[in-house]
């Protein structure tokens, strides 16, 4: 990694945003949330070929959500590079689903038809039982990814989240409403390219 130009302090970070390794919830329909799981032996390949797609990025360094499929995707990409051990901002978790998190999506379709519609069109309007709103949700995921670019300006970073993380700032660079659905959905290791300084956040063309 090309660490040799200093950060400077008038520029946005550039930053990445790219979603976990995949894992056995993923393959099986089971809605993950705030359940710490762990990437299965696909999970732990896509990570490899992801530090084999961004090894000359110049990432500086590696955030992480503490969840474990995104924190071993981190770790496996630090190692790659030579980076330090990623560090882990809570802000960065995927939302909170409530009592439905473990259930897998035919279940929910049985138990809650209406729910399970917007969660396969990953509708952040969806109220979730005991889980977190919509505002709340959107309010940490930009706090967080703001206090990381305020942290590293001029830097180029990687950020490890979720689906429904990179939903939130996907809309936010269209200039969409926060409740609005999209049409595409991030898959495993796919990510997001973002110029940031706390406050605003722009997309930027993939450095790679």
């Amino acid at each position: 990694m090309n660490d040799s130009n200093p950060s400077n302090p008038n520029e946005p970070a550039a930053i990445c945003v790219v979603r976990h390794g995949e894992t056995d919830w993923n393959v099986t329909g089971v809605l993950q949330g705030w359940i710490d799981v762990p990437l299965n032996e696909t999970g732990s390949m896509q990570s490899r070929m992801m530090a084999e797609r961004w090894r000359d990025a110049g990432f500086t360094c590696i955030w992480t959500s503490p969840l474990q499929r995104a924190a071993q995707t981190a770790e496996i990409l630090a190692v790659a590079w030579g980076l330090p051990p990623p560090r882990a901002n809570a802000d960065l978790k995927e939302r909170h689903f409530g009592r439905i998190e473990g259930m897998s999506k035919r279940e929910i379709a049985r138990r809650h038809p209406g729910l399970h519609e917007g969660i396969v069109r990953r509708d952040p309007a969806c109220e979730f039982e005991q889980g977190e709103s919509l505002e709340h949700f959107v309010e940490r995921v930009q706090r967080g990814v703001g206090e990381i670019a305020r942290q590293h300006p001029g830097e180029a970073v990687l950020l490890v989240t979720h689906g429904w993380v990179m939903d939130v700032l996907t809309r936010q660079i269209m200039g969409l409403p926060i409740d609005q659905t999209l049409e595409m959905k991030r898959k495993n290791g796919e990510a997001l390219w973002l110029r940031v300084t706390p406050g605003l956040i722009l997309p930027q063309a993939p450095m790679v």
